[in-house]
């Protein structure tokens, strides 16, 4: 290929299957992942890290920190920044689901990079969460020992909402056995803290300005998935963190889902909106 998309080969199979109705479409999970960022002296660069081979899902591919809602994320929490029914009307969904998904992009990005959006009051966040109390905790969550409310009432500490901003948000194609219905956040990076390697599931990790990451991606030299580079390629002509954050607000939110077709034999995998990650299989193509 001539660039890095993610394209694993059974898809080919798996959409014509789909087609055929041979195969039934998994539910998917509901997600969140964060697009971090630091200032610099050449523009804003953005955390991302890279998914171990061995991964199932997207082994390889470099992504940003993010995971599954998870059940506990529901549980009323310490919140401060916009209410939970701004939220819901920014995310498309309910009250208790717009908590659900802010506090897994916050939990998220905590348990896999360190980094914590969260502060003592509402107007502060936490400097420095290293040593080995505060990797106990983080370990905890990661091991679902410790709700993030809970997590949050130990330590006094409320959720600084006002710190992320809903980026985008991508729903894993219908034919894919893993699917993942994902919001995207944006967020600068607290100042005092520093992000780590974290997470088991990946094997790398580096700061990137976006134009930097996506031309990786155009040679072929890194690998990612269509939401991962669009989601680039809208950062790049932000200039700081802080003009990033205020280009959310102009984001359009409308869920992109994958469709897949057959079309006079030829199959025709795209992404509304996105024409450049169309992909054409000829007939007697790959199976």
């Amino acid at each position: 290929m001539s660039n890095g998309q993610w394209y694993p080969p059974e898809w080919p199979d798996r959409i014509r299957a789909l087609a055929s109705g041979e195969l039934t479409v998994v539910p998917p999970k509901r997600a969140a992942t964060v697009m971090l960022l630091r200032d610099g002296a050449e523009g804003p660069a953005v955390h991302m890290l890279r998914r171990r081979v061995s991964m199932a899902f997207a082994g390889g591919a470099y992504a940003y920190p993010g995971g599954g809602v998870d059940a506990r994320d529901s549980r009323p929490v310490r919140w401060t920044g916009p209410s939970l029914r701004d939220w819901a009307g920014r995310l498309g969904l309910d009250e208790a689901s717009a908590q659900a998904v802010v506090c897994a992009a916050v939990r998220e990005t905590y348990e896999e990079a360190g980094v914590l959006l969260a502060g003592p009051t509402p107007d502060t966040v936490v400097s420095d969460t290293t040593g080995d109390d505060w990797e106990a905790d983080r370990q905890a969550l990661v091991d679902r020992e410790l709700s993030f409310a809970d997590f949050l009432d130990r330590r006094g500490l409320v959720l600084r909402s006002d710190l992320l901003a809903a980026w985008a948000r991508w729903i894993t194609p219908e034919f894919e056995p893993r699917r993942y219905d994902t919001w995207f956040f944006v967020a600068a990076l607290p100042e005092g803290q520093r992000t780590r390697n974290a997470s088991t599931e990946a094997d790398r990790t580096v700061w990137i300005r976006p134009a930097e990451a996506a031309a990786g991606y155009d040679r072929g030299e890194l690998l990612m998935m269509p939401p991962t580079v669009s989601t680039l390629r809208a950062l790049e002509p932000c200039g700081s963190a802080a003009e990033a954050l205020a280009a959310a607000r102009q984001q359009d939110m409308t869920p992109v889902l994958a469709t897949a077709e057959l079309v006079d034999g030829e199959l025709v995998l795209s992404w509304p909106g996105h024409g450049e990650f169309t992909k054409r299989i000829a007939p007697g193509g790959p199976r």
